[in-house]
């Protein structure tokens, strides 16, 4: 009863009030992501060991990986779901829901595999040096044990709020990360045991995240199921959340790899550059990760309204969330800005790789105001169940424009260049989103209900 009454709010009911309901949490959920993904690096910080840093640094883009594949069905599921159940389709999104539940248990238990049989050739992928090699090894064969949980969680962070719950998907991720904060200093200061506490923490925290939401269908509390019986081959389920899932999901998988290939490249100034490189993409995932849940919030409001055909609130909500989306990624950029040398000085004492975060941060910066009206613009995208153009978003800026950016910047102005590759690909891409969204919308508005679905 309580789910379907969340539902009948999406199709009424003020629209301020409704994006802030469904997207704080969201928000405050990849907030805890960040503090979470900074916890790390923070607390190998106080080692006062830069070496240390670096392979954090190093492993994590290996690690956000398992996150980005989570991305494929968290991401996917929830645009499908969410215009099922505008559509009236619940027996549909019941199968949905099935589908990626058994679909991150197989594929997260297959990375894992993967990841261990080929730890060396990937270390010497990301650019590992004799000094950061055994403790960016010792790290990542640690975090693969939760392979399956990682993406469990990240999955069902998103699905739940496509069924109006956007409390309960907060709460998974609220209660693994912080287990895994409080493990932290305990483990890693506490025990000595220093990067493969920081990694064991990861672990603990990701199982207790994925166990809260799989407690939450066992007693029956959803709409929707993770029954294996309800796993369906038939109807599409499976094509239906790929093709948006797999566009989501290359846009975070391509942020890996670009930042594989910027620590590869940053490697060779030394490892304090790329010690300083790491804290300074720290600094613009505040702007980033809180502008990520914020999309991410408004998605099954918007995807709500496509099922339902209800164009002239869609474009209210869309409108509002823009809106609000720019003072937010403008006031935290502004935050970040004035509060830098603090921020850095949480990570790094080494003056050297002090020196080069203070100078990368300043440049990663100077585009982050425009990180929230990027997210909402690509959560609309999928929320339409616009395959191809979010496919084109997905790979433009972490890929297509990005990663060629950082070698021609490079050679054209060395270190720095490296740092000016994600500025450029930011302003670019987002010109992109703002023509693909505007022509997507007019597409969908113009079809007809009886050939409505997943448009190309």
């Amino acid at each position: 009863m309580d789910q379907k009454r969340d539902l009948e709010g999406f199709a009424s009911g003020p629209v301020f009030t409704l994006v802030l309901r469904n997207a704080i949490p969201a928000m405050a959920a990849m907030l805890m992501v960040l503090i979470y993904n900074l916890a790390d690096t923070f607390f190998i910080g106080q080692t006062h060991d830069a070496i240390q840093v670096a392979a954090v640094s190093l492993a994590t883009p290996v690690f956000l990986i398992f996150m980005s594949v989570g991305t494929v069905f968290g991401i996917g599921g929830t645009s499908v779901i969410s215009r099922a159940l505008g559509e009236g389709r619940k027996e549909y999104a019941k199968k949905v829901s099935a589908f990626c539940m058994w679909g991150c248990v197989i594929a997260g238990s297959v990375m894992s595999l993967f990841f261990w049989l080929f730890m060396e050739q990937i270390l010497g992928l990301v650019g590992a040096t004799p000094d950061t090699w055994e403790l960016a090894e010792s790290y990542l064969n640690l975090v693969c044990l939760s392979g399956p949980f990682v993406l469990i969680s990240n999955c069902f962070s998103n699905i739940l709020r496509a069924e109006g719950q956007s409390g309960k998907a907060m709460m998974g991720q609220l209660l693994g990360n912080l287990l895994n904060i409080i493990l932290d200093p305990i483990m890693i200061l506490g025990f000595g045991w220093n990067i493969a506490g920081a990694a064991i923490a990861t672990v603990i925290g990701n199982i207790v995240g994925a166990g809260y939401y799989l407690l939450y269908f066992w007693r029956g509390k959803s709409m929707l199921s993770i029954r294996l019986k309800d796993v369906s081959r038939n109807d599409k389920v499976c094509s239906s959340v790929l093709v948006i899932g797999v566009p989501a999901s290359l846009g975070s998988l391509l942020m890996s790899v670009s930042q594989i290939v910027v620590n590869g490249q940053m490697s060779a100034y030394g490892d304090m550059a790329l010690a300083g490189i790491g804290v300074a993409m720290k600094v613009t995932m505040i702007t980033g990760m809180v502008c990520i849940g914020l999309g991410q919030g408004v998605q099954p409001l918007l995807g709500y309204c496509v099922g339902a055909r209800l164009w002239e609130r869609y474009q209210k909500i869309l409108k509002f969330s823009l809106l609000f989306a720019f003072a937010l990624s403008t006031v935290l950029t502004l935050a970040c800005y004035l509060c830098l040398d603090q921020i850095i000085h949480a990570f790094l004492t080494d003056q050297n790789a002090f020196a080069y975060a203070l100078r990368f941060a300043r440049i990663l910066l100077s585009t982050s105001f425009l990180f929230g009206v990027f997210y909402v613009l690509t959560n609309s995208l999928q929320a339409m169940g616009a395959a191809k153009a979010s496919l084109i978003i997905s790979l433009s800026r972490q890929g297509l424009i990005y990663i060629p950016a950082l070698f021609l910047l490079q050679a054209a102005v060395g270190v720095n260049g490296l740092v000016w590759a994600q500025p450029l690909a930011d302003v670019l891409s987002i010109i992109l989103a703002v023509i693909l969204c505007a022509t997507t919308t007019k597409q969908m508005m113009r079809k007809p209900i009886e050939t409505e679905g997943t448009i190309s």
